[in-house]
Order: structure tokens, then C-alpha cells, then sequence
């Protein structure tokens, strides 16, 4: 079983997905932070973001994979240094590249065949199981997922903006819904839930109700 779950950026992918992972015992797989990986590579190892062929380069030579629900990246255990503000800020120009898109949705694919998986990202249900099982489609407003970013941030003992973290969710939005290549979009057979003023108990069971 496959089940898709896309949509922006803090619109509560992640969170719902590893919840219905553990209720159905069944592997999430966070497309995001694959490129998230890419991302904080290329940042450690003082890469230009915009050299497009030396970003393919870093993707190429890197080992990306999941297990037990942890990512890891040649290797090693990938957890809170990809959520930082820095990664956030340029993943999106990562993930925009065509080749680097290649790269890593063949690895989700591998990896939907070997069990039943959920994946969330920007172009699961679209793009890399265009048929999956069950597709939904997330939403938000760009206030409420500022927010949501804003807490988890300030949580983990970050000293963000808000307005600058709604700013940057704008910009994001903006990239992922016009890149070239398999952009945000809802697919026609998705089923959209608009998580503004939701709990995540009530969006989990929004979405266990339809499996």
C-alpha cells in the first residue's frame, strides 16, 4: 500500500504522516528531508546553492536512505541540523533541480517497493506514485504554518522572526508551485484537508477515516 500525503510547507505533512505510519505499522518516508540532506551537504561543505552542477555533484555522491523512520545520509543519522533556518531557507532551490529530483525519487521509489510506505512531500501523488493507493492533499494558511514553524523553532531554542518565517514560507510556496519540473500541485484525485485551526488528533482522523 502506498499512501500520498502532499502539500506546503507547514501544512502538517510530517507530523500526520509519521502518526498514521505508527497506527498502520507501516514505514514514512520524509521526501522533504531528503533534499533537506542535500542541502545541509551542500551548506557543510560550502557549496554554492545556485552552481547547479556542483549541487548535482553532492546529490550524486550521496548516500540517501531510510530505516526505522530516520534518514540517513551517507550513513550517518540525520535529525535536527536540516531543520535549521539555513537549510530551510535554500532547500527549495535544492529541490527545484530537475537532476537532483531524478536522483532522489528514484530512491523513494526503490524504497516504495520494498513495503507499504506513506510519503509526503510536493509531488508524491503527481509525480512519484501518481498510483498511490490513497492521495491527500494539505493546506494551510501561510499565517497559521509561520506559526507552526515559528513554535517548533523558538522550542528548540532558535531566535527566529515570525514575520520573516511567513515571508520565507511565501517564497517557498512560490518556488515549489513554479518550478519546471513536477511542481506542487493537487492532484484531480487527491482529497484536500485544509489543517488551519485543526488539531493534528483531528487531521489524523480526517485521513484515517477515508483508509
Amino acid at each position: 500500500m502506498i499512501i500520498a500525503v502532499d502539500g506546503p510547507a507547514g501544512a502538517g505533512k510530517s507530523t500526520v504522516a509519521k502518526i498514521v505510519a505508527k497506527k498502520l505499522n507501516i514505514n514514512y518516508i520524509d521526501t522533504g528531508a531528503m533534499y533537506r540532506a542535500v542541502t545541509y551537504k551542500c551548506l557543510a561543505n560550502n557549496i554554492d546553492i545556485n552552481d547547479e552542477v556542483s549541487v548535482i555533484n553532492i546529490a550524486k555522491n550521496s548516500i540517501i536512505d531510510f530505516k526505522d523512520n530516520n534518514i540517513y545520509l551517507d550513513g550517518k543519522i540525520l535529525a535536527d541540523e536540516i531543520r535549521t533556518m539555513e537549510v530551510s531557507n535554500n532547500v527549495s532551490n535544492v529541490a527545484k533541480i530537475k537532476e537532483v529530483r531524478y536522483l532522489m525519487v528514484d530512491i523513494q521509489r526503490e524504497i516504495g517497493k520494498r513495503s507499504s510506505v506513506i510519503l509526503d512531500g510536493r509531488d508524491i501523488g503527481s509525480y512519484v506514485f501518481p498510483n498511490a493507493d490513497y492521495k491527500f492533499y494539505l493546506v494551510a494558511t501561510p499565517e497559521e504554518r509561520g506559526l507552526r514553524r515559528y513554535k517548533e523553532l523558538t522550542e528548540k531554542g532558535y531566535d527566529v522572526n515570525l514575520d520573516e518565517i511567513i515571508k520565507d514560507i511565501i517564497k517557498r510556496d512560490e518556488i515549489d508551485s513554479n518550478r519546471e519540473f513536477a511542481p506542487l500541485v493537487k492532484s484531480d484525485d487527491a482529497i484536500e484537508i485544509d489543517t488551519t485551526g485543526k488539531s493534528i488528533d483531528e487531521v489524523v482522523d480526517l485521513i484515517y477515516e477515508v483508509l
